[in-house]
């Protein structure tokens, strides 16, 4: 088997290109944006669309959840193809190409899984928003992209709870980069019309978590790079970054087969993401190796 390099403190290798994309990360404009925005709606309407059709109420029932939840999910579907038109309609009126929907693969066998994989495409999709807010440039785009974000987080929030998760884990949401967010969406594309507008994205190599139990503080668990190896600059160390709106947190990754363990820091709880780095004094997409990793973490 085939096993790539990956240089830390070098730009990653695009692994998954289902989605145009552009060689080079160029100037983000709101049309850019709410493409970007646009493209990961699409993904949650299909989601949700795909699995009320797939699983009845009765199979919701068998798996401890009430008409009342189901009432809940479809209404959270309904609002995720609002948003789908509502983008739609936004960027034709500015006289920019909507991407369409792709073909996707989410994995999901049961209601349970199904529902697990809710909550992660919802906590993803809080952070897109909110790492992408600031460059927004248009007030009335801004207003809108937070009336959006501000009802994904309370979708995020009631899926939480119902799957025993904490809703409202931390004070502060996580923003991710266009990079990031596209990483962790990525696997579940499989294909995309070639006519769709180019984003300025590249997906990071994956991380996969592995962990004995349920992770809390001071857990070790490992971030398993799976086909490719990472190597730090010569003379110096790879970290985990556990990244926060307040700034990083830099953890010392021990190499072991397959990947790297590492400890869960004080400070993170609910949907966190971790990156591969060999740099302590930031994170940017430059000197990120591999991730995010997608660690859910007991308060």
């Amino acid at each position: 088997m085939f096993v790539s390099q990956v240089a830390l403190g070098l730009a990653a290798t695009t692994l998954v290109a289902a989605v145009p994309v552009t060689k080079r990360m160029a100037a983000i404009d709101d049309a850019t944006i709410l493409n970007y925005a646009l493209t990961l709606e699409h993904l949650e309407n299909t989601f949700y669309r795909e699995g009320l059709a797939q699983f009845s109420e009765q199979d919701f029932a068998d798996a401890g959840f009430d008409a009342d939840f189901v009432a809940n999910v479809k209404t959270v579907a309904a609002d995720e193809a609002d948003h789908v038109n509502f983008l739609t309609t936004a960027l034709t009126a500015a006289g920019a190409t909507p991407v369409k929907e792709c073909t996707y693969d989410f994995g999901y066998n049961d209601v349970k899984s199904f529902l697990a994989t809710a909550s992660i495409l919802e906590g993803v999709g809080v952070s897109a928003y909110l790492g992408a807010a600031a460059d927004i440039m248009a007030k009335s785009t801004l207003t809108a992209a937070g009336s959006i974000l501000t009802v994904e987080a309370r979708h995020s929030a009631y899926i939480r709870d119902a799957i025993d998760q904490a809703p409202f884990a931390q004070p502060f949401d996580t923003p991710l980069t266009y990079n990031q967010v596209f990483s962790l969406a990525s696997p579940f594309i499989t294909e995309c019309p070639s006519d769709n507008p180019a984003l300025p994205v590249k997906a990071f190599p994956a991380l996969a978590v592995q962990a004995d139990g349920e992770i809390k503080t001071g857990s070790t668990i490992t971030l398993l790079t799976p086909d490719y190896t990472v190597v730090a600059p010569e003379g110096g160390k790879i970290f985990a970054a556990f990244i926060a709106v307040t700034g990083p947190t830099f953890v010392e990754a021990t190499a072991v087969e397959g990947g790297f363990t590492v400890e869960i820091p004080e400070g993170f709880a609910g949907q966190t993401y971790a990156v591969l780095t060999g740099c302590n004094e930031g994170v940017s997409d430059d000197t990120t190796a591999a991730g995010p990793a997608l660690i859910e973490i007991s308060s």
